[in-house]
Parts: C-alpha cells; structure tokens; sequence
C-alpha cells in the first residue's frame, strides 16, 4: 500500500492489483504507470516488469527517479493498442486509472490479449454516473475522500487528465462479454476493479 507522502485515489487501489499477482507469476505489465510506484512494487513480486506510458513527460519523470534503475524493470513510452513490448504476453497486466483514456472495447480487448494463459488482468478505473446508484456511491465517497485526505495528504501524481466518457454500466456490459468471468466490483473514490484470470 501506498505511503502517507504518496497516497491518492488511484494508489490506494494498488493493493487490489498485488493481492491478485500469481505466485507463479514471472512477467508483468503496467499500463499508465505515471510515477512508477506500481511498477516498482511489482518488481518485487515477479523477475520481469515492462510499464508502458504515452506520456513523454510521466516517462521522463519516473526515469528521473530511478524506477527503471534494475535491468529487469522497462519503461516505454507508447500507446498500448498499437506498440510491441517484450515479454508479451504477461502474467500480470495491469492498468490504473488509465483505460478510459481508450477506446473501451479495443481496450479491453488489447489488455486481455495481453494476458498470458493461467495470468490475472486488474484493471482499476473510472466512469461516468448515469444511475440513482452511481450517484449514492459517488456521494458516498465524499466523506470518505475528505477524511482520507485529512488523515493521509493527497499526492499529485501529474499525469494527464480526462473524464470518462462510458457509464459503469457499459464498463460491466463490455467487460463481461469482453473478459467472460471477470469480477467487477464498484469502489469508493469514484473508481470500480475488474479483475479477470485467463483460463490456462
């Protein structure tokens, strides 16, 4: 879990994505790793970790700070539908805060293609209301952000931004039928997680 210095809506999920690494797992990706802070927590958990971000200035940022430090860790600049990486496919993908950034269903499906056999895909993202139920959740997260940020600091990551452009109900609709099995589960701070183990 993140540290008090580096908390925010989007580490605090970074546990979900650690929980759900294989034991057998040897290879991981991370889409839109931002800082690093993920890719670094990942590398201590499997032998191979490829971030991949097509933000030139997160890039330079986390080279900046040593997360590429280790031969087994590589960052890239890059758009994941459309770029070539080692090692693919993974045993862990991940993708946090980054697949509305993408166009849904070519998304989904780049990052289960992604996926190895017998490997987990965690993605931890966002999405618009459109129903009674979205807006309670959505209320009920501010509190719960007013009293996180009191006890925790709010870190600015300094990615680039964007509003989701699908509901949650089209996120679980294409997911579902993008990444049979999956397990979606709506949070608070305004995210939902899916996570989906591909079948060996």
């Amino acid at each position: 879990m993140p540290d008090r210095d580096r908390w925010n809506h989007n580490s605090h999920y970074h546990g979900v994505v650690l929980r759900a690494v294989p034991d057998a797992a040897r290879s991981a990706l991370d889409v839109g790793f931002g800082d690093g802070d993920l890719v670094r927590a990942l590398a201590e958990r499997v032998h191979r970790v490829v971030g991949i971000d097509v933000d030139v200035g997160m890039v330079q940022r986390a080279r900046s700070a040593g997360v590429d430090a280790s031969a087994d860790v590589t960052l890239m600049r890059g758009d994941v539908l459309r770029s070539r990486m080692p090692d693919e496919p993974f045993d862990v993908v991940s993708c946090v805060a980054a697949l509305h950034h993408l166009p849904l269903e070519a998304g989904l499906e780049r990052l289960r293609d992604l996926t190895a056999p017998g490997g987990v895909l965690v993605i931890v993202g966002l999405a618009r209301n459109a129903s009674w139920w979205d807006w309670i959740v959505s209320a009920i997260g501010v509190p719960a952000n007013w009293m996180a940020r009191m006890l925790r600091g709010d870190y600015e990551h300094g990615a680039p931004i964007a509003d989701p452009q699908e509901s949650y109900a089209q996120v679980k609709a294409a997911a579902k039928r993008i990444l049979p099995g999956v397990r979606y589960r709506r949070r608070l701070y305004w995210r939902y997680t899916l996570v989906w183990c591909r079948p060996s």
